[in-house]
């Protein structure tokens, strides 16, 4: 069954409304309403989404437009990225004769295959195991993708059957003790099973968030795909894939990849281990986080600094993942409402961080190291995110930054 985020009652979309079908989107009033969560089932919080990720423009009449525009400009990268180097085989050109498997230059098509190869195995392992505690992403999209439909097969290949072809470009030669050499696998067998049967030409939702990031680390060599981005993908795929009108549901791939794109723009330091050292990087956020805890509760900041028990330990994950992993994924949507809203940028998920933690405090004061550290790194999915966003904002409008 697939998950249904909890939202806001429908008495709450009459104001949505007043905002969304003004001209001109006054974003402060859009981002007001939204503080609290968008309502369900009706589209708005797709829209609402695309408005703070700057992908729909503030002007209604350039809407559709822009979606026409950007949706066949997807279209294009994909035919662009997902090309199989085997299409020059046959061909009269000449390239066959300078191009094949074994050629070791590392600027011809078969040496990009087969190292965007190496990247599509993490991207397709992680995506396989998206949300697995609901059914969606296993299921098939009713809308595959239409650049695949439209190329021909002696071109194009689908990325789970690049997967599946893989399994010699990704074996290593290994000597044993005794000298003996072996090939073996870096692909397990269960990497590459299918969770469920698909008819022919059909292909599951995990396969189109896998498509989205293959095709953004192509285009973006300086980030390309880091473990974890499969988690910040995932509610914005099923939120978009989600919406109630068909056009937008079909348009759902698209929307997500410049969606996600803009995310990343802005989340991207978190993922630059370049970067790590710096006040942009993790270690500087994670010095910002403890700063922030300081002032909202010294109990567990000097608790914490008595047992040495850095912010890295937990907080880390949580703030680079903008806590997709530590709640189911309804209420992840809920909170992503108002982080999407927060008009300093994620600056909210740090008062999240320390109401996540006070509303552990007891727990945290009496636990041992490894008790406290077993606690965060498994955060109680328990708890009402109604009340953890309320008093969030309560914190954030007592103890400004």
């Amino acid at each position: 069954m697939a998950a249904q985020p909890t939202g806001r009652p429908s008495i709450y979309q009459s104001k949505f409304d007043d905002v969304l079908q003004q001209p001109v989107i006054d974003l402060d009033k859009l981002r007001d309403v939204c503080k609290l969560g968008c309502p369900d089932g009706s589209g708005i919080r797709q829209v609402c989404w695309k408005i703070f990720l700057n992908y729909l423009p503030l002007e209604r009449e350039n809407w559709e437009q822009t979606l026409k525009t950007r949706r066949e400009f997807y279209q294009q990268l994909i035919t662009e990225t997902i090309v199989n180097p085997h299409a020059s085989e046959g061909g009269d050109n000449g390239h066959t004769l300078m191009d094949h498997p074994l050629n070791p230059n590392p600027t011809s098509a078969w040496s990009r295959f087969f190292k965007d190869n190496e990247q599509l195995l993490q991207i397709d392992h992680d995506c396989r195991r998206l949300y697995p505690e609901i059914s969606f992403f296993q299921q098939a999209s009713k809308y595959p993708c239409q650049a695949y439909k439209s190329a021909s097969k002696t071109k194009f290949a689908t990325l789970k059957e690049r997967v599946e072809k893989s399994a010699l470009p990704s074996q290593q030669l290994c000597t044993s003790r005794g000298g003996t050499r072996n090939i073996v696998s870096l692909v397990k067998s269960s990497d590459t099973a299918p969770y469920v049967s698909l008819k022919e030409g059909e292909e599951a939702h995990w396969e189109v968030c896998e498509r989205i990031l293959f095709v953004y680390s192509k285009i973006n060599k300086g980030i390309q795909y880091v473990q974890g981005m499969n988690e910040l993908v995932g509610p914005l795929y099923y939120i978009f894939a989600s919406d109630p009108d068909p056009v937008n549901q079909e348009g759902a791939e698209a929307d997500t990849f410049f969606c996600f794109a803009a995310l990343m723009g802005e989340v991207s330091d978190s993922f630059n281990q370049t970067l790590d050292k710096s006040e942009l990087g993790i270690d500087g956020q994670m010095r910002k986080l403890e700063g922030v805890l300081q002032k909202i509760d010294k109990d567990i900041y000097d608790r914490f600094v008595h047992q040495k028990l850095n912010p890295q330990f937990y907080a880390f994950r949580w703030k680079t993942l903008l806590l997709s992993q530590e709640f189911l994924l309804p209420d992840v949507i809920e909170l992503w409402d108002c982080l999407f809203a927060d008009k300093e940028r994620f600056n909210f998920i740090y008062y999240i961080c320390c109401q996540m933690l006070i509303l552990c405090k007891d727990r945290l004061l009496a636990g041992k190291f490894e008790q406290n550290i077993q606690l965060l790194q498994n955060y109680p999915r328990d708890v009402s995110i109604q009340r953890l966003i309320k008093e969030a904002y309560e914190l954030q409008e007592k103890f400004p930054m």
